[in-house]
């Protein structure tokens, strides 16, 4: 089968003083981003589109999911590893800082309270149950840039790492999955649908 896990959109910038989680939704750029991926995966053929519950995937898949006429399935074990944070700050201005944060993250030294071993887990067991339920179909997941970096991390027997490459907003990663178990990467960071747009991050 093939499964694209799909980046959310742009979000806005997000800080919580009330205890809450920040959970941003989409900024205007990122509503547009979600709308072209659906406008350009329209050619292709989709059996199910599943989402992380936070409400920047959830935003993003929502286009995808009219233009093919299909319900979103939401899976918790898709959602970011900083899904409790009270802060979303974009990667594209932690990088701009030029503090060191981006270089920390890289690192493995930003991940906060989330174990990189678990938080893998999780994430790879949530995919493979979407892959078992959906054998010699396509299925989009919509969700984070740490959930595609530790799946893509486990299928090429890397250390687990919520930042071992950049995946673009609304890129798409295709993997492919066959049923006797092996797993291969097709892509990673498809982003024709934004070029000449303005809204490549």
């Amino acid at each position: 089968m093939d499964i694209l896990i799909i980046r959310h959109g742009l979000p806005h910038r997000v800080t919580k003083f009330d205890g809450t989680a920040a959970d941003p939704e989409l900024a205007p750029n990122g509503l547009a981003q979600a709308q072209r991926l659906a406008d350009w995966l329209a050619s292709e053929h989709l059996d199910a589109i599943y989402a992380s519950p936070m409400r920047r995937a959830h935003q993003t898949a929502l286009p995808l999911a009219a233009q093919f006429g299909l319900e979103l399935n939401f899976r918790e074990g898709v959602a970011e590893w900083d899904r409790h944070s009270a802060e979303y700050i974009p990667i594209e201005e932690i990088k701009a800082a030029k503090d060191g944060t981006w270089e920390a993250f890289l690192r493995g030294e930003a991940s906060g309270p989330v174990d990189p071993l678990e938080f893998r887990a999780t994430v790879v067991d949530t995919i493979e149950e979407i892959i078992s339920a959906h054998r010699g179909q396509r299925v989009a997941v919509v969700c984070h840039g740490g959930v595609i970096n530790a799946y893509a991390a486990h299928v090429l027997g890397l250390a687990p790492s919520v930042g071992f490459f950049h995946p673009h907003y609304t890129s798409i990663n295709r993997i492919i999955a066959a049923s006797s178990g092996e797993r291969s990467i097709a892509s990673l960071n498809e982003t024709a649908h934004l070029r000449g747009t303005g809204l490549l991050a």
